[in-house]
């Protein structure tokens, strides 16, 4: 092979590397001619809306809101009942603090406060009128009708458990969210235990 065949040869092959050869039957689709005058407003003309790169330096743009509620050191008593309410939800809870789930119904409880609205104990303000007016019948010698003793609801924990040991309670009515819980942990206990009847309100 001489010189001549081998530099056309080295044509060929550039040219197959290069593009491929056309197919036949079928002819080459043709540039579409650009817009001159498009281009040309475009490159004068800037775009309505620049995009424009926020510098967050000091003193400089304003940094996006960011949800921080994760990075929050919450007030002590929010995490103590986050924590009280994934402790009851992983653990076995026993049957006396599980009791204080189980309240009165809103309409047992609403009849149940009504009830109770008739028996208040008396304000410090009456219990002064009445011991006032007590006194004043006294000084003058006058013989005192005290009458019988009025009937309203009792209170406090010690005085409680002191009816409820001596069966003179008719009912004992229980807060749900007493805290700490072991203050009246016992007490659905010994009122089973002297049959006085009770009942979980919240």
């Amino acid at each position: 092979i001489g010189s001549a065949d081998l530099s056309s040869c080295a044509c060929v092959v550039s040219m197959a590397k290069g593009k491929k050869a056309p197919v036949r039957g079928k002819a080459a689709p043709k540039a579409k001619p650009a817009k001159a005058g498009k281009a040309d407003w475009k490159s004068k003309h800037s775009h309505l809306f620049e995009k424009k790169a926020r510098n967050f330096g000091i003193g400089r743009d304003i940094l996006p809101k960011r949800d921080l509620s994760r990075i929050v050191k919450w007030p002590r008593y929010v995490r103590i009942q986050r924590q009280r309410a994934i402790l009851t939800k992983r653990i076995k809870v026993p049957p006396s603090i599980n009791q204080f789930t189980k309240t009165l119904d809103k309409n047992q409880a609403s009849n149940l406060f009504r009830l109770l609205s008739h028996y208040k104990p008396e304000s410090a303000a009456e219990k002064k009128a009445r011991l006032t007016k007590l006194a004043s019948a006294e000084n003058k010698s006058q013989e005192v009708n005290k009458g019988k003793k009025p009937k309203f609801v009792k209170f406090g924990l010690n005085h409680i458990t002191n009816l409820v040991e001596q069966q003179k309670a008719k009912l004992v009515i229980i807060a749900h969210d007493v805290d700490p819980i072991e203050l009246v942990l016992w007490l659905p206990a010994l009122c089973r235990k002297m049959n006085v009847p009770y009942c979980i309100v919240k």
